[in-house]
């Protein structure tokens, strides 16, 4: 189930950020700016936050079966219908509305990917375990966004921006055809415990994680957290080629350089999360890794945004994108935590805030850009990385979820 869940969710956020490589030919084709480019990205967002609490609410009634059946294929129609935009009834007028609505649409059906992934384990794996697992899944950020340049641009270049959208779309078809093959028909949720270990979740009081100040610093973190992580996969790419001017195949590669490491280090900061929470305790290992890395990866966005030198920028921003991403599995193991086997709402609701923060950032980054400089724009944006760390502290896990 978890090799499932990461493959999803791994050919969802391929179509999912496959608009960002193809940018510069929409933007080309059809005469549109840096900013107007920039609400586009923002109207998945929209559509993807609003809906994060009701997915939630949904992951803790419905199997995932069902639920990743519905988004593998419902990525992959509405990545075709993006490419047919300019074509036929869609149109020449009105792109950007068009483009809007789209993105907007593919935000609802993309919507309950890691709540629903987060209640399936939090209820199946036990708690000394739950970063890893939710790492293994979270690594779809890093495939997703790795694979998607190297493998979109240069089919952008050579056949145009459709061609490469249709390649999108066909991966996703391929998850959708693995859910229908080989997921469970019924994943009982309420019932399952792997098999000869400790169940998921204490049978004690079902935790009111909403009512506890601990998750809000929670909700808090990953909300900065959403601000930092999506400036680096809607604008990292852009950024190489109309900024540090780079060739296009060239900034494909470099775009690519943080998410493959971050395939690797997602995974590991699980490890070390779990690590960290057999040796520490549950409040200190969980708060180990975030508080580090957050706070360190805003000194490397400083050095990235400032240095002259292209090739320093790409390594600074690349530690810095690994150091922000790797905290992912921590994130959601906490929350599994505080939360049990209302894991879904809750996943929902931090999910909400970290796409609030992830929603603002790509209109607002290039807004402020245009108007002080890329450059005092992410000096601006390691401060947040900072209080993002920080807010760590205000996270306590209660002794009796250390199970």
């Amino acid at each position: 189930m978890v090799l499932l869940l990461a493959t999803a969710a791994s050919a969802g956020y391929v179509c999912r950020v496959a608009i960002t490589v193809v940018a510069p030919g929409i933007m080309q084709e059809f005469g549109l700016t840096q900013t107007q480019m920039g609400t586009i990205f923002t109207a998945f967002l929209i559509g993807y936050t609003l809906f994060q609490i009701p997915s939630g609410g949904l992951a803790d009634r419905v199997s995932p079966r069902r639920i990743f059946l519905v988004l593998c294929f419902g990525f992959a129609l509405l990545t075709v219908v993006t490419a047919a935009v300019g074509w036929f009834i869609f149109g020449i007028g009105l792109i950007i509305p068009q483009l809007w609505l789209i993105r907007a649409i593919f935000g609802v059906i993309a919507a309950p990917t890691y709540p629903t992934s987060a209640r399936t384990i939090a209820v199946t794996i036990p708690a000394r375990l739950q970063a890893r697992a939710n790492s293994l899944v979270l690594a779809s950020v890093g495939i997703g966004s790795a694979v998607t340049p190297l493998m979109l641009a240069p089919i952008s270049t050579r056949y145009g921006w459709r061609s490469a959208l249709f390649l999108a779309a066909g991966i996703s078809v391929i998850a959708g055809l693995l859910w229908w093959i080989f997921a469970p028909s019924e994943h009982r949720q309420h019932e399952s415990v792997v098999k000869g270990s400790e169940p998921a979740f204490s049978s004690s009081a079902s935790p009111r994680p909403l009512r506890t100040a601990s998750f809000w610093f929670l909700f808090s973190s990953y909300l900065l957290q959403g601000y930092l992580g999506y400036i680096f996969i809607f604008w990292f790419y852009l950024y190489l080629v109309q900024v540090r001017h780079l060739e296009v195949l060239k900034a494909a590669s470099f775009t690519a350089l943080p998410w493959i490491a971050t395939t690797v280090a997602i995974p590991l900061g699980g490890v070390f999360s779990d690590l960290a929470v057999a040796r520490w305790g549950a409040t200190w290992g969980r708060r180990s890794l975030p508080l580090a890395a957050l706070c360190i990866s805003g000194i490397f966005l400083v050095i990235g945004a400032r240095t002259p030198n292209a090739n320093l920028a790409v390594a600074a921003l690349t530690v810095c994108t690994v150091l922000v991403i790797c905290t992912e599995g921590p994130f959601w193991a906490t929350m599994a935590q505080l939360s049990g086997e209302h894991s879904g709402i809750a996943g929902g609701t931090m999910n909400f805030g970290s796409n609030v923060g992830g929603a603002i950032s790509p209109a607002l980054t290039p807004w402020l850009a245009e108007r002080i400089g890329w450059q005092s724009a992410l000096t601006l944006t390691a401060g947040l990385a900072l209080v993002a760390g920080l807010l760590w502290l205000g996270v306590r896990i209660d002794s009796s979820r250390e199970v």
